[in-house]
């Protein structure tokens, strides 16, 4: 492949590395196979992955809880970074050449993948490929998440659940641009706790603190007026009782589970708004307004250097495997990331 960000259509292989699922199960059954390169659809851009993020649905879809939608790789894989290196006629907002991160819908485990144009974004400057790749499953997430359906307001608590995961640093940090809003973090380590306090937040060990006290304590009794949850489970109840009157809670994942006995009175006294969403069967004009609020708002944030991709490891592709195993154990920091390079 050339070395500058120039490609003609004979530079492109005929073929691709790719990581695959052989059955649905442990982190053993991802491997690395010859795959074809993705065909380009309407308004596509066919990428050069140069490195991809791993996320939690990615695990849940090797196990086999998580289908890719109707008509999208098979592929794991939901961010990018790389090179434009082909397009269909009907995309107009990218050249070739043109360095890109963005959100799919699956292929991302690969050395090539196809992204529709309007889920895609300018790396910001002064980003490179590894922490550009971070960025949009993250941030498309938690800023719908918190402020398009929580709509965080200035002087808010928030409290995210999770503080030193890929969502919780970037909520984190999205929510310190607000003015005077007290931002509660929740980990399970001294290290972790130490991270949340380093981006400028309250950390709760929840292991030997009790979040609900601790919060209903640092606000005089009012509570949190937003909630970012990833853990369903016992904390549904938890997280109604935290909750400040009108507060909003919002559930991105359930790694306790989705099942839980909860009392509804406090819900209707408090005036609580219980919402959640899911990302990759959203419409496409959906996304689009996402990717767009994030060049506004957040793109000029990143390269202000106000925030910043926490990157905890890198694994090569073939690894992939690997870095599954290394976020089951839950010891990460930040996020994990794919890189292409031999």
């Amino acid at each position: 492949m050339p070395t500058a960000n120039t490609f003609s259509k004979s530079d492109i292989p005929l073929n691709m590395q790719a990581i695959t699922i052989k059955a649905f199960g442990s982190w053993q059954e991802l491997e690395l196979v010859k795959h074809d390169i993705p065909a380009i659809q309407a308004g596509e851009l066919l990428i050069k992955v140069e490195a991809a993020g791993v996320n939690r649905p990615d695990i849940l879809q090797r196990r086999g809880h998580y289908p890719a939608p109707k008509g999208a790789s098979q592929i794991l894989g939901l961010e990018i970074a790389g090179i434009v290196v082909a397009k269909s006629s009907s995309a107009d907002k990218y050249n070739i050449g043109d360095e890109i991160c963005g959100l799919v819908a699956g292929g991302g485990y690969a050395q090539y993948a196809t992204i529709h144009q309007d889920t895609a974004l300018p790396i910001p400057k002064g980003l490179n490929f590894i922490e550009a790749a971070s960025l949009p499953e993250t941030y498309f997430t938690v800023w719908n998440n918190m402020i398009d359906r929580a709509a965080l307001k200035d002087g808010e608590t928030i409290l995210i659940h999770g503080g030193t995961s890929g969502i919780g640093v970037a909520a984190i940090q999205i929510a310190r641009q607000y003015k005077f809003a007290k931002i509660f973090a929740t980990a399970a380590s001294e290290a972790k706790c130490t991270t949340i306090r380093s981006l400028e937040a309250t950390a709760i060990n929840y292991l030997t603190q009790d979040y609900v006290a601790t919060i209903k304590a640092e606000t005089a009794g009012k509570g949190a007026d937003v909630i970012l949850d990833m853990v369903g489970g016992d904390y549904v109840n938890r997280n109604i009782q935290v909750a400040a009157k009108d507060g909003r809670i919002v559930n991105i994942a359930y790694l306790n589970g989705s099942i839980a006995e909860v009392d509804f009175m406090p819900v209707m006294l408090k005036r609580l708004t219980l919402t959640g969403s899911t990302l990759r069967n959203r419409p496409l004009a959906e996304k689009d307004k996402i990717a767009s609020a994030l060049h506004k708002n957040i793109w000029p944030l990143i390269e202000a250097g106000k925030i910043k991709p926490i990157i905890d490891n890198i694994f090569s592709l073939k690894d992939a495997g690997l870095a599954h195993k290394y976020m089951e154990g839950g010891s990460h920091i930040g996020k994990l990331i794919l890189t292409t390079a031999s």
